[in-house]
C-alpha cells in the first residue's frame, strides 16, 4: 500500500466510502482569502442540552462568529451514554442540530468516534443517512483534513485501547471492521506516519479521542504514548488533541515541540477529579464545561480555552519562522 491518497471534496457521496479499507480519505477545506484559518474543537457533548451543553453551545455560538471560524471539530464521545442506536436514533438531532444552532456553527464539522459511540451502532454515525438530516456532520473513523495552512489527521484511537476488549465490563462494543485489530491497528499507523511524513503543510495537527498526556480521569493512554506518539515525534507534529477527559487541558512536551490539548468538557465535568501525578509540563488545567479555539496563520498559532459563560481561561501562542517551533 503506497502514500498516495484518494483527494475529495466535501460532499455527502463521500460517506459511501467511509467503510472501504485502504488508505486515509482526504478532504479539502479551503481557509480564508488571507491565508488564515480558524476553529473550535469540542469534545464529549452529545446529552441532549444537559449538563451545560445549551450554554457550552450558544457561547461557542458567540466566539465562532467573532472568530469567522471556518469548521469545528468533534474529539469524539458525541451521543451519551451508549452512541446512537441507528441512524434513525432522534439523539443525532436532539443532541447535535437543535443543540448547536448559532449561524456560526452553521459550518462543517468534523468527527471522530469516542469510546461510548463505540458502545452503541458505531456505523450508524459514519452513514449517508445522518448527512441527510444535517449536512454539517462528517464523522469517518479516521481521515485528513487539508486546510491548507494545516493538514488535520483524524485518527481512531477508540480500538487502541485493550481494555475495551479484555474487559468491556457490562458494556458492549461495536466492533464491525476492527477485527482483527492488531491488523487494524498497524495499518492505521502505517497510513498516519504516511501522511505525516508526506505533509508539507506549515502546521501539522492530529486528532484523537483518547489523550496522550492527561493529568484528568483518565490519565495517559499507554498504548497510544507507545505507539503514536513516536510518530508524531518524528515527523514534527505540533499539537495533538483529544477530548476523552471532560476538563480543558494544555500540556507541553517536554522532548518534543508537540503541544497535547485536551477539549473534552462539551457537557458533562467531572469538578475535582485530577491525578495527581504526571503533571510535568502542565501549564493549564480546568475542571469544568468549556471549549477551546485555534487561530493560525503562515507565523503564528494561538490556542483559547473558554468556560461555559465565554470567559477566556488560557490563552497559548506559537510561533514559526522558516519550519522552527517556538512559542511563549
Amino acid at each position: 500500500m503506497g502514500c498516495d491518497r484518494w483527494v475529495m471534496l466535501v460532499i455527502p457521496i463521500i460517506y459511501a466510502l467511509s467503510n472501504v479499507s485502504g488508505e486515509l480519505k482526504r478532504f479539502e477545506q479551503p481557509s480564508k482569502g488571507d491565508g488564515s484559518l480558524s476553529f473550535l474543537v469540542i469534545g464529549d457533548w452529545g446529552r441532549r442540552g444537559a449538563f451545560n451543553q445549551s450554554q457550552v453551545a450558544s457561547q461557542m455560538g458567540k466566539m465562532g462568529e467573532k472568530l469567522d471560524i471556518d469548521f469545528v471539530v468533534s474529539t469524539g464521545d458525541n451521543f451519551y451514554d451508549n452512541g446512537l442506536r441507528s441512524v434513525h436514533d432522534l439523539a443525532f438531532e436532539e443532541s447535535f442540530t437543535n443543540i448547536y444552532t448559532a449561524n456560526s456553527l452553521q459550518k462543517q464539522w468534523y468527527s471522530v468516534l469516542g469510546n461510548h459511540d463505540y458502545r452503541g451502532d458505531a456505523e450508524a454515525q459514519l452513514s449517508p443517512l445522518l448527512t441527510k438530516i444535517d449536512t454539517r456532520w462528517l464523522c469517518l473513523r479516521s481521515f485528513i483534513v487539508n486546510a491548507e495552512l494545516a493538514e488535520i489527521i483524524f485518527v481512531d484511537t477508540t480500538p487502541f485501547v485493550k481494555s475495551y476488549f479484555q474487559d468491556p465490563e457490562d458494556h458492549i462494543y461495536d466492533w464491525r471492521g476492527i477485527n482483527p485489530r492488531k491488523h487494524y491497528i498497524a495499518n492505521l499507523l502505517k497510513d498516519v506516519e504516511c501522511a505525516l511524513r508526506e505533509s508539507n503543510a506549515k502546521w501539522k495537527i492530529v486528532v484523537g479521542h483518547h489523550a496522550i498526556k492527561s493529568v484528568g480521569h483518565h490519565g495517559d493512554t499507554r498504548e497510544l504514548a507507545t505507539h503514536l506518539l513516536p510518530i508524531l515525534k518524528a515527523n514534527n507534529v505540533d499539537f495533538y488533541m483529544n477530548g476523552h477527559d471532560h476538563c480543558l487541558e494544555h500540556i507541553s512536551d517536554t522532548e518534543s515541540p508537540i503541544q497535547f490539548l485536551t477539549s473534552g468538557a462539551g457537557s458533562k465535568a467531572w469538578r475535582g477529579d485530577v491525578k495527581q501525578l504526571n503533571r510535568e509540563g502542565l501549564k493549564f488545567f480546568y475542571d469544568g464545561q468549556g471549549f477551546m479555539s485555534v487561530q493560525l496563520t503562515q507565523s503564528n498559532a494561538e490556542i483559547a480555552f473558554y468556560d461555559v459563560d465565554g470567559k477566556i481561561l488560557h490563552r497559548w501562542n506559537a510561533f514559526k519562522q522558516f519550519g522552527d517551533h517556538s512559542s511563549i
